[in-house]
Parts: structure tokens; C-alpha cells; sequence
């Protein structure tokens, strides 16, 4: 037991959880005004929700023993012989605060769908899809990837703080419930400004302060391997952001504020999988092909595709996520962390690079096909979307009976 290893796991845990309510700043003020209340409660909720499993049953799932490197079971259920002394995923913190930590990534990780989702989507059947997803897609990729035997830990995939379990597994769901749920009425025809863009620029720098434990939490220590996962996580987000910048001014003539945010924003997805494992030097070139990859994948599924995901929870993670995993399986070094049993192949292996690819398309298949289970178990009780009514008023009236701004009736 180290007690600086510990202090520092919880505040980096404390860092995770600011990540959500961030996340809420962020789509709520990239959203129509009628709508941000709702767009914000979504995640609000999901942090009681996610709590209350993880405690329950989700945290034994995902992490207690282990089925065919699938699932765990139920042996820690309601946290029963989790305590102060150290458990099996650390020998230097206790077990309650690698729990606790753990539990802040699955608060935050069915919070990034809901962005495609803004304007339409029944707050039931959200509540309830969480609930469902959560189960079915969230706690079986927890497993596989940070799970004692876990499938893709064992095929030699790795993930040091959440390529796949979080970004690419909500970015892919998310672009599944964009199709099935359909577009906002009126999108082809309707401008959608947005509201409030310092909302914007607040939620992007809390969610760039939180990702600091996110990332360098992730080595469960206070230690180097923090310190390395740290700085390319700051140097993939400022080189993205600067990045987009450009894109910005080379497309538009003028950089934004909005693009900036989004630049840091997916600097960081792109980071994510390979913090730990990747030279600092590669974290430039990380963080400067993402926004242009993001920019036009964006582009293609909005413009050519023709899905609505509203606020590009696809775009931004799914994207970012995929190219943050090859990048892993392109960079990284197991002089710098062990766990990555090859080289990338910049170094010459092909192996990691090939683990990476088969990580990533199992993600794929469990995010498509458990989406696709849990709308189905949710459309038995509940519509998915609102009427067209309640659409028109807002889903801040019509699903929550509140107005964000009351004494506001001017433009939207």
C-alpha cells in the first residue's frame, strides 16, 4: 500500500468524475435553446444511474472473475469484500479506489452517445437504453480490454485509458441510434445555431483539466509512466486544437472558437489508447492528423452519408477513437510501458498493429450489435422519440417542464 499512489488515484478519480458535468457544458451550449436543458439532465441523470450499477453489480461484472475473457460475475455484488486493503488490479492503492476510479469511466462513456442524439430522443427511453447498454456493451469491453483474462488483453490488444471501451464503443452506438431514431425534422432545411458558445469553450476546458487524471490516473500510480501519459496527452490536445485552427482558416477564412474546442477535444479521444505506450514525440503527430481526419469524417457522414448526429459524438470519438487505436498500433514501444507486448509498427513489428485492428472491429461488433439489442428491448415498453409536438416546443417543456432560460423570449 503506497498512500502518495493512493491520494494520487483519488484525485485523479475526483478529476474523471468533473469530466461528465463538463461533458453536460459542452453539448448543452452546442445545442438550440429550447433543447439545452434536456441535452444537459441526460448526463446529470446518467451520473446517478451509472453510480448506483457500478456499485451494485457493474463494477463485479467487469471486473470480478472472469467467463471466456467476456464477463466477470457477481462476487463483489453491492461491493461485498471490497475494502481498504489492496485488490487484484494494484498492489499499491485499495481496492475501494481502483473501483472508484473505474466507476468515473463508466459514468462518462454512455454520457458521450447522447450527443447524437440532442432534439429528439425520449428522455425514458434514454434513461432506459443507458440502463440496458450499460450492461450489454459496457461492462463485457471493460473486461476484455482491463479484465484479469479479458479477450482482448489476451490477443494482445491494449488500451491504456479508453480507445475502445469508451470512445469507440459510444461513438459507434451513438451512430447506430442516430440512424434508427432519424433526423431532427426539418434538418436538411433548418440553420441550428449554436447557443451558447461560451458554454462551449467552459466544457472543453473542463473535460481537458479531467482527462489529466483520466490519462495519467490510468497507470494507478504516482509514478513516471503518470508523468509520460500526462504530457502526450497535453501535447496530442494543443497540436489537435492548433490543428483544427488551421483547417478553420484554410476553409472558412477565420479560426473559431467552437472549432478550437473541438480540436482539443478530439486531440485528447486520439490520445487516449495509446497515452501510456507512445513516445511523446509521436503525441504531435497524433494530435495534428486527428482534426483533419474528425474535420472531413465529420464532413462525409453529415454531408454525404446524410446521418444527423447532431453534436458528432461519432465524428469526434468514434473516428478519433479508431485512429487513436491504429496509432497506438503504429507508435508505441514497450520500453515505455511492458503491457504492450510488441513494438508498433513504425518500430519495424506488425504484430501490435494487427492486434490493434482485431480490438478495434470487435469493438465495433459488440457496440452495433448490442445497440441494436437494447433499442429493440426499449421500443417494447416506449417509444424511442418524441411526437412532433413535443419536438417543436423543446424537450426541455415537454420532457422535463422547465425552461434554461425563462425570462428569455428572444431569438433561439
Amino acid at each position: 500500500m503506497n498512500t502518495g499512489d493512493t491520494a494520487f488515484v483519488m484525485i485523479s478519480t475526483a478529476l474523471v468524475f468533473f469530466m461528465t458535468p463538463g461533458l453536460a457544458f459542452f453539448y448543452g451550449g452546442l445545442v438550440r435553446r429550447k433543447n439545452v436543458g434536456n441535452t444537459m439532465m441526460a448526463c446529470v441523470a446518467i451520473m446517478g444511474i451509472s453510480v448506483v450499477m457500478w456499485v451494485l453489480f457493474g463494477y463485479s461484472l467487469a471486473f470480478g472473475g472472469n467467463h471466456a475473457g467476456i464477463i466477470g460475475d457477481f462476487r463483489w455484488f453491492a461491493f461485498s469484500d471490497i475494502g481498504m486493503e489492496t485488490g487484484p488490479y494494484s498492489e499499491k492503492i485499495p481496492h475501494l479506489v481502483f473501483a472508484a476510479f473505474q466507476m468515473m469511466f463508466a459514468m462518462i462513456t454512455p454520457a458521450l452517445i447522447t450527443g447524437a442524439l440532442v432534439g429528439r430522443m425520449k428522455f425514458k427511453a434514454l434513461f432506459f437504453f443507458v440502463i440496458f447498454w450499460s450492461v450489454i456493451v459496457y461492462y463485457p469491453l471493460a473486461h476484455m480490454v482491463w479484465g484479469e483474462g479479458g479477450l482482448l488483453a489476451e490477443i494482445g490488444s491494449v488500451d491504456f485509458a479508453g480507445g475502445d471501451v469508451v470512445h469507440i464503443s459510444s461513438g459507434i452506438s451513438a451512430l447506430v441510434l442516430a440512424v434508427l431514431i432519424g433526423k431532427r425534422r426539418g434538418y436538411e432545411h433548418t440553420t441550428y445555431r449554436i447557443h451558447n458558445i461560451p458554454f462551449v469553450v467552459l466544457g472543453a476546458s473542463i473535460l481537458w483539466f479531467g482527462w489529466f487524471g483520466f490519462n495519467a490516473g490510468s497507470a494507478l500510480g504516482a509514478n513516471g509512466l503518470a508523468a509520460h501519459a500526462f504530457m502526450t496527452s497535453a501535447v496530442s490536445a494543443a497540436t489537435a486544437l492548433l490543428s483544427w485552427m488551421l483547417i478553420d482558416v484554410l476553409k472558412e477564412g477565420k479560426p473559431t472558437l467552437v472549432g478550437a474546442s473541438t480540436g482539443l477535444v478530439v486531440g485528447l479521444v486520439a490520445i487516449t489508447p495509446g497515452a501510456g505506450f507512445v513516445p511523446i514525440w509521436s503525441s504531435f503527430i497524433i494530435g495534428a492528423l486527428v482534426s483533419p481526419i474528425c474535420y472531413f469524417g465529420v464532413g462525409f457522414i453529415k454531408e454525404r452519408v446524410k446521418i444527423d448526429d447532431a453534436l458528432d459524438a461519432f465524428g469526434c470519438h468514434g473516428i478519433g477513437g479508431i485512429w487513436g487505436g491504429l496509432a497506438t498500433g503504429i507508435f508505441a514501444k514497450s520500453s515505455i510501458n511492458s503491457v504492450a507486448k510488441w513494438d508498433g509498427l513504425a518500430f519495424g513489428d506488425f504484430r501490435l498493429f494487427r492486434a490493434q485492428i482485431i480490438g478495434i472491429l470487435i469493438t465495433i461488433v459488440i457496440a452495433v450489435l448490442g445497440t441494436l439489442i437494447c433499442t429493440a428491448i426499449v421500443k417494447i415498453f416506449t417509444p424511442l422519440r418524441v411526437s412532433e409536438k413535443e419536438e417543436k416546443v423543446g424537450l426541455d417543456i415537454s420532457q422535463h417542464g422547465e425552461n434554461a432560460y425563462p425570462s428569455f423570449n428572444g431569438l433561439d
